[in-house]
């Protein structure tokens, strides 16, 4: 979530689908496929079909969901057999796929005036070549979950504005040495998003550019940390490490989470006394601006489609990113950011009680979520065995078993062999 996107839905990522095919002589048919979804979320979609279908008599939206092991595999098939999906609901990586592939259509003409409802910044993120391949729906983000026992206990104000990574690895490490507590378990099996939250870029003119100075030094800042024993050591290196995260924190032995949203749910089943004790603010931007843990899921509208039939699934999308529609989901989800400017002003991401932490999560993850980007990598090939190979590296130069300069020469080279 991919960094916070499985953290705070665990497998929320969305599709719609459905070529045109009749109900009636007198009815558009819009199948949408969902990405494993069932049940949770049958409320929500029954109460979009009915609403949608009363707006719409001519319109007869169909929902399906479909498991996310074969989700592709499906898709591709409609596709071939020349029956694509109306909508498609995609994170930005699988969108950019789809845009390469010529199956999506553009949609800048057909959002018009609407597109200054949107957040700049979540279009960027589904804009290729500079056009625009679906309509912004859910992000996601990271906040900064403190247990402030433990920073108390280290003679730290927990309330302290924590403004840059640098400050997070200075205070885990004062926490180790005052309590012998872990201070952070940062998400280094992303290491690429990491990087690219610092400013520091890892593919120019086609060649992986990861190996300087800059990079360098943040690998040594994350090496002298671990050294300290200021990071914990659970999945440090793993893809997704949110559920280490919870488990840790949840039981005492981690300060600080740079974590989802959704975590505060779980400390309050689970560790009350913790829960009472945690102080939420919004994980920092960096040097970047950029808020970490986005990740973008959008609606997209299949090539192909009869025209009466697109004409209504941009329609559709349209609904599905309304204000009213993302508003909607980001309650169901309780997890969730719109991204739109009028939901994300809604009352409901504004403090009005002394909620806890769960509330907070909330709260402080919206006061950011204009600075929301999707940072992942999305025009390179074989992009899963270049970041595994950037990762064991990071992991031998982080853990003491390789020099940092050494570690990213090493990745550097293997990337350009693949990108060649």
């Amino acid at each position: 979530m991919k960094p916070s996107r499985r953290a705070a839905l665990a497998g929320l990522a969305l599709l719609a689908c459905g070529l045109a095919a009749p109900a009636s002589a007198d009815k558009i048919r819009l199948e949408f496929w969902t990405d494993s979804l069932r049940p949770t979320f049958d409320g929500y979609f029954a109460s979009v079909k009915k609403h949608y279908e009363a707006l719409h008599p001519n319109v007869e939206v169909q929902w399906v969901d479909v498991f996310n092991d074969n989700f592709e595999t499906k898709l591709n098939a409609a596709i071939a057999a020349g029956r694509p999906p109306a909508l498609v609901n995609h994170d930005v990586p699988r969108l950019f796929k789809y845009a390469q592939k010529g199956t999506l259509e553009p949609l800048d003409a057909a959002l018009g005036a609407d597109k200054a409802g949107y957040l700049p910044n979540a279009l960027a993120d589904l804009s290729f070549g500079g056009k625009l391949y679906g309509l912004p729906w859910y992000n996601n983000i990271n906040v900064l979950v403190i247990n402030g026992g433990l920073f108390r206990k280290a003679g730290l104000d927990p309330k302290q504005p924590i403004a840059s990574l640098d400050r997070e690895l200075e205070l885990a490490k004062t926490i180790k040495a005052k309590t012998g507590v872990a201070g952070l378990l940062p998400q280094l099996g992303q290491i690429d998003g990491i990087m690219l939250g610092q400013g520091l870029p890892l593919v120019q003119n086609g060649k992986a550019v990861f190996n300087g100075p800059r990079h360098v030094a943040l690998i040594r800042k994350f090496a002298d940390a671990y050294k300290a024993g200021a990071l914990a050591r659970d999945n440090l290196f793993a893809d997704d490490n949110y559920q280490a995260c919870i488990r840790l924190y949840n039981s005492g032995r981690l300060a600080m989470m740079e974590t989802a949203p959704t975590s505060a749910q779980k400390t309050q089943s689970d560790a009350r006394a913790i829960y009472a004790a945690t102080v939420v603010q919004p994980a920092p931007l960096g040097p970047t601006g950029i808020a970490p843990g986005g990740y973008l899921f959008s609606w997209a509208v299949s090539r192909g489609l009869p025209a009466a039939t697109r004409q209504e699934a941009v329609k559709f999308a349209k609904f599905l990113t309304s204000d009213s529609q993302q508003l909607a989901f980001a309650k169901v989800t309780g997890a969730t950011f719109p991204s739109t400017r009028q939901a994300l002003g809604d009352s409901y991401f504004v403090k009005t009680s002394a909620g806890g932490a769960i509330e907070s999560s909330r709260v402080e993850g919206a006061k950011v979520a204009t600075h929301i980007r999707t940072l992942v990598l999305t025009d390179v090939p074989n992009v899963a065995d270049l970041k595994k190979n950037l990762v064991d590296n990071v992991e031998a130069a982080v853990t003491g078993r390789k020099d940092a300069q050494k570690a990213l020469d090493d990745a550097v080279a293997f990337w350009n062999r693949q990108l060649k």
